[in-house]
């Protein structure tokens, strides 16, 4: 078969050029082979050809005819057909090569040399010609490479719906004032403006400007996000109301749009497990096919009818033809490639086909609860403060410490104090404290953020006075934190994590596919319990720290469970890793992606039941296809080699055959592209 580009290109239009190739070939072979058909077939339907032109001439013109279609419009058949014998890696190839010249070589010594033919294979009193069976057999092999070749450019059609989402061109800020750049030559650390109504043209950093960005090609969420200087862009995004300039990060293969049509286009070219049965199959098919052939061949020189040569002939090109295995090679890569692309249209990235068909068997789907349940973005909903201190004293203390944390608790506290408008501190001697805290000093007073038993370790008085405070916060939903000021406990925060709306939606789905759901979590028992309760989720576990996520979905493999893991997180990537199927959200960090087989390039968990359905529909469709390609052949053989003859004086044609062939590979390449229509969500 022909190579395919291990990279994407955008100037490649390879299977464009392959498609106009076999299809010229295609319509140069039906503009010769019927009016063949009809010169060679008109006697049997009472034409008198003979009548017209001698037994001569109406041989040489069958060869003039025949001849191109064979050997120009199905050279590249014939070639593949040899280079398969050469390597010995026998395939649909090898069969139509054999049969085909079979034929027409048989023919061209009959033309050339009748003399030679035996009288067995006589019909009528002259010899046979079989030049308009290999001219068919050749047109109809040559429909079905068309039909798949569009099948293919079909199936293609998600990666180039990705691939348009990049804008040609770039707008480049130079010493010498602005300039219109293609995409190619925009570097890393290159400035870059964006007008309203253009799309971001590579991934970046906002160095000046404010605007809303559409990212819902990415996110599929239709609101547009607000951006201003140090905000990441990303490239194929839509730029709406205002004027941006960016900073070139990732440029070329980097990008976010680039990784993601790679994926695609790797997993597309994937081979699933199944597909190993399939390779055994057609490692001693060939070969049994051509045993087969002969067979036919010599059962019916031996007990044939006359002219029983000429019965036997056809009977063992007939056998050959229809016994091609290109609906067996087609079955699997065609479903595989519909349901790749029919799920990158979704936002569902599938890693390889591998991971298709493990998906399907996943009956128990693990996930983390902070944006992957949740928006991933905390808010502090309360703040009670003990001891007299004030509200917006405490938030700005604890907001001078949490400026200095990245943990998305930390963010919701120093949100909170740029939306206050509250005084802006400095801390100093920051230090985190193992068990979950950070300590530092703000203005001479020693400020200790963390859990209640962490304070109490550190000696903190008056944290059991807040705990029935923070219990009430907890059931409902809520991350509670404690704040010390000078060894006295302060003030408590409770910091919640909005549900994602279409969160609910997603867990009804997957119960309705059957399979468990367990949240795991960092979050306190009474949190974790809250929205377990709230969503319905199967079985929770509260407190979990990275290595016992891993350590779980191990567990969970071990009892015998198909596990998939849903995550966004750097510390979700060894659960990634060891679950059957890792999911990662695309809203999440490179290493959580790294880990996965699928990725969610929206962040919703709908794209996890959307994976679940894709996978189960997809190996639906190619036990499917294996099933039309394996009984096609079991009836086909035994039909062309003469099995209904004896009883209702049935012999199959070539070029019957042939289409019968063409049919079989129709039929696969038709079930398969019925997965672009099918609903996953």
């Amino acid at each position: 078969m022909d190579l395919e580009p291990k990279f994407v290109d955008m100037a490649d239009h390879g299977d464009d050029e392959q498609y106009a190739d076999m299809k010229l070939r295609f319509w140069v072979g039906v503009v010769l082979s019927v009016p063949l058909l009809v010169i060679a077939m008109g006697p049997m339907l009472g034409l008198r050809i003979s009548d017209w032109m001698s037994q001569t001439v109406f041989a040489w013109l069958q060869l003039a005819l025949a001849t191109p279609v064979v050997f120009w419009c199905g050279w590249p058949l014939l070639v593949r057909g040899v280079k398969s014998f050469r390597s010995m890696n026998l395939n649909m190839f090898s069969l139509i090569a054999v049969g085909t010249l079979a034929a027409y070589l048989f023919s061209l010594v009959v033309v050339l040399m009748p003399g030679v033919i035996p009288a067995a294979f006589f019909e009528n009193g002259v010899p046979p010609l079989y030049f308009e069976a290999a001219a068919v057999i050749i047109t109809l092999v040559l429909l079905g490479q068309v039909l798949e070749l569009r099948a293919r450019q079909q199936t293609g059609g998600a990666i180039r719906e990705l691939m348009q989402l990049a804008p040609e061109t770039a707008h480049r800020l130079t010493d010498n004032g602005e300039e219109e750049v293609s995409l190619d030559s925009v570097h890393k650390g290159d400035r870059l403006r964006i007008r309203p109504g253009e799309k971001v043209p590579v991934d970046g950093r906002v160095l000046s400007g404010s605007s809303s960005v559409d990212e819902s090609m990415l996110t599929g969420e239709p609101i547009p996000v607000q951006k201003s200087e140090g905000d990441e862009v990303t490239g194929g995004t839509l730029n709406q109301t205002g004027a941006l300039v960016m900073e070139a990060v990732g440029v070329g293969g980097d990008t976010v749009l680039s990784r993601i049509v790679q994926m695609v286009a790797d997993a597309q070219r994937s081979r699933a497990p199944i597909q190993k049965l399939v390779d055994v199959v057609a490692r001693y098919f060939v070969p049994a096919v051509i045993v087969c052939s002969i067979l036919a061949f010599i059962g019916w020189a031996m007990f044939g009818p006359e002219p029983a040569l000429a019965h036997a002939f056809v009977a063992a090109v007939a056998v050959l033809i229809i016994a091609c295995p290109c609906a067996l090679g087609l079955a699997t890569p065609m479903s595989v490639m519909v349901g790749v692309g029919r799920g990158a249209k979704e936002g569902v990235l599938i890693k390889n086909a591998e991971v298709l068909e493990v998906m399907e068997k996943v009956d128990t789907i693990v996930v983390d609860k902070t944006g992957t349940l949740t928006q991933g973005r905390p808010e502090v909903t309360a703040i009670k403060t003990f001891g007299g201190t004030s509200e917006p004293e405490i938030l700005a203390l604890a907001a001078a410490v949490e400026t200095q944390s990245e943990h998305p608790l930390a963010q919701a506290i120093v949100r909170r104090a740029k939306q206050d408008a509250t005084t802006q501190h400095e801390a100093t001697a920051f230090s985190s404290i193992t068990g979950g805290g950070v300590r530092a000093r703000v203005d001479g007073r020693d400020v200790i953020i963390g859990k209640a038993d962490l304070l109490i370790e550190q000696n903190v008085d008056g944290v059991d006075a807040g705990r029935a405070e923070a219990t009430k916060h907890q059931s409902e939903g809520a991350t509670v934190i404690f704040v010390a000021v000078d060894g006295q406990l302060a003030a408590l925060m409770a910091i919640t994590d909005p549900i994602k709306p279409s969160t609910p939606a997603a867990l009804e789905t997957l119960h309705e596919l059957g399979l468990k759901v367990v949240m795991l979590t960092g979050d306190a028992e009474p949190t974790a319990k809250a929205v377990a309760t709230k969503l319905g989720i199967d079985e929770y576990h509260a407190g979990v720290s990275p290595e016992d996520k891993h350590a779980f979905v191990r567990r969970l493999k071990s009892e015998g469970k198909t596990v998939a893991m849903a995550g966004d997180g750097i510390n979700d990537a060894p659960a990634l890793a060891e679950a059957n199927v890792g999911i990662a959200m695309g809203t999440g960090t490179g290493v959580a992606i790294e880990s996965a087989g699928v990725t969610l390039v929206g962040g919703d968990l709908r794209g996890v039941a959307a994976a679940s359905n894709l996978s189960r529909k997809t190996m639906s469709n190619i036990r499917q296809n294996l099933f039309f390609a394996f009984i096609y052949n079991a009836l086909g053989i035994p039909v062309a080699a003469g099995l209904l003859y004896p009883f209702f004086g049935i012999l199959l044609s070539p070029m019957i055959a042939a289409a019968a062939m063409s049919f079989s590979s129709v039929s696969v390449i038709t079930n398969a592209l019925r997965l672009r229509a099918a609903k996953l969500t």
